[in-house]
């Protein structure tokens, strides 16, 4: 009797220890609002929503406006105040918001830079991940047979490649979504690489870049641009292009509104930490793959944050 009186105050101690620390977790943003956008891709979607579950759960009042709308239509929310908070890429930030050429290849100091100098418009970069979502293309199965003899030599099917097979293949598209043509980190770069501009009648604009993915993997397009870690990739058994250091460095981090920001600052620092930590290349494309084979954003979310013990029980 004695053991087992013994026994029960120890569990009592303990579960009232447990819920010291849920309550802390829980009261993190207490008084806190937050209105969250996104970009329009699967990785967006999945990241964004990972944000708003753990931000609820810790007392958070969270407005849930995922889908903003394009890259400059986001940073025009977020700028203007429609939004508090949406996940960017650190070379976007760098050449796209901030107008700047050349980003630095070290993510890290990338991502340092463009905090230091979007603060004066009142934004506040979180954390940087360690994957990196770039720029990338894939080909269809008839080219991918077509090159095959060099998929594993030294000459590997490269960009340079790309423009000699579109330059000797004038009936071969290319399948862009709408910001890859127009951005400076986009279409631009694999032309003044290669030296080769491709003609509007090789260029075919998707208005949804998911379809992209479909379109290469069924041949209606040769080449489609990619994101490197979408998860159609390997869903769809895409070969991709090399790349040899051409596109830039996306690592992403969370971008919020100084003055929600100010509200909680440590609280967001370690939750964005804790969001990213686990998020490795391999991890973040077998995410985007689940939402992409139809899995619910919700789950797919709530199943990350449950793993790896981010969000309290």
């Amino acid at each position: 009797m004695t053991a087992l009186a013994v026994t029960l105050a120890l569990a009592m101690v303990a579960a009232g220890c447990g819920t010291d620390d849920d309550s802390a977790a829980e009261d993190a943003f207490s008084g806190v609002s937050v209105t969250v956008g996104s970009k329009n891709f699967t990785e967006q979607y999945v990241l964004s929503e990972i944000l708003i579950q753990a931000l609820s759960a810790r007392g958070a009042d969270v407005t849930d406006l995922t889908d903003t709308g394009d890259t400059p239509t986001t940073r025009a929310a977020l700028v203007g105040g429609e939004i508090d908070a949406y996940w960017e890429y650190n070379s976007t930030g760098w050449v796209e918001h901030l107008g700047n050429s050349d980003p630095e290849p070290d993510g890290e100091a990338l991502t340092e830079a463009v905090a230091e100098a979007d603060r004066s418009n009142g934004i506040e970069w979180i954390g940087r991940s360690t994957f990196n979502d770039t720029y990338g293309f894939a080909m269809s199965p008839e080219v991918a047979a077509d090159t095959a003899a060099t998929r594993f030599t030294v000459d590997a099917f490269n960009l340079s490649a790309m423009a000699e097979y579109l330059e000797e293949n004038d009936d071969a598209i290319v399948c862009v979504e709408p910001e890859f043509p127009g951005r400076a980190d986009g279409l631009v770069l694999f032309e003044d690489e290669t030296g080769y501009t491709i003609p509007d009648n090789q260029l075919q604009v998707i208005d949804d870049a998911a379809d992209v993915y479909g379109a290469v993997a069924d041949g209606e397009c040769d080449f489609g641009e990619i994101f490197t870690t979408d998860g159609r990739i390997d869903a769809l058994n895409l070969r991709t292009v090399v790349d040899d250091g051409v596109f830039y460095v996306y690592n992403v981090s969370l971008n919020i509104d100084k003055e929600v920001y100010d509200q909680a600052p440590e609280a967001f620092d370690d939750l964005v930490d804790d969001i990213l930590r686990p998020l490795s290349q391999t991890r973040i494309t077998a995410l985007n793959r689940r939402v992409s084979d139809g899995e619910p954003v919700s789950e797919v979310a709530s199943d990350y944050l449950r793993t790896f013990g981010i969000n309290p029980e």
